[in-house]
């Protein structure tokens, strides 16, 4: 069992020391965001958290020579605050987005064990992502006030509704209360289908190089006076375009 251990994780070695060290390079805006956040300047945090998330996300996306066929550039926003939602099929998936949502500051939703990586979790909380642990019902309700907290102050927020990597396999259905952090906060919604990032990781469970991945970016929906109905059926809108993005993609 522990050989079988080794040999899954020998040869991640070398892609994930790169990883490492693509987050330590960013020392120089680590200091400009913590000073930022000292002096209470959300506007300055966020600007610096983009050029941070941008510049490792494409420096990823770049080492490891992911194409991405881009659709929607035009959804883009450019300005926010937004929720992104998007599904969920890797580990890529992050920085893929990082490198392509790169026109306003943008955080996500994560696993509270991810906020536990050395030099990872600390980059997490610096660039406004927030641990939820979605098999603690009142802990996930705190992650959501947590987040349309953030979102009030101008922050943009990625979410993950299905929970979980689907790693290649069909999308999972979307969990509404995800939804509330737009609707509690009255911001539009950009859905975002990605296609093909498992096949860097997940396929094999090993990184692989030069891997192409298809991003499709959704007109944002406004949420903002959405009666009851509305919001309740609004995770199954929401899903019902990220699934149209993937049908077209293949």
């Amino acid at each position: 069992m522990k050989e079988d251990i080794f040999l899954k994780i020998l040869p991640n070695i070398l892609p994930l020391w790169s990883i490492y060290r693509s987050i330590v390079d960013l020392k120089d805006l680590k200091i400009k965001i913590d000073e930022a956040k000292a002096a209470g300047d959300d506007a300055l945090q966020q600007r610096y958290i983009l050029q941070a998330t941008d510049r490792w996300g494409s420096n990823i996306v770049k080492h490891f020579n992911v194409t991405i066929n881009l659709n929607g550039e035009e959804n883009i926003p450019e300005e926010g605050p937004v929720l992104y939602v998007a599904n969920h099929q890797g580990y890529m998936d992050i920085p893929v987005c990082l490198a392509v949502l790169n026109k306003i500051q943008i955080g996500f939703i994560a696993k509270e064990n991810l906020f536990k990586i050395p030099v990872f979790g600390p980059w997490l909380l610096r660039i406004g992502c927030i641990a939820i642990d979605r098999d603690d019902a009142r802990a996930s309700l705190r992650a959501i006030e947590e987040g349309v907290n953030l979102i009030k102050r101008g922050f943009s927020l990625l979410i993950f509704p299905e929970g979980t990597r689907s790693q290649g396999g069909p999308i999972k259905e979307f969990r509404k209360g995800s939804m509330r952090l737009a609707t509690k906060a009255g911001v539009p919604i950009v859905p975002v289908t990605i296609d093909g990032t498992y096949t860097v990781y997940e396929e094999t469970g090993c990184i692989k190089k030069n891997k192409t991945v298809t991003i499709t970016v959704h007109p944002a929906i406004p949420t903002a006076g959405l009666d009851r109905k509305q919001q309740n059926e609004l995770a199954e809108r929401v899903e019902e375009i990220v699934r149209s993005g993937l049908a077209q993609s293949k």
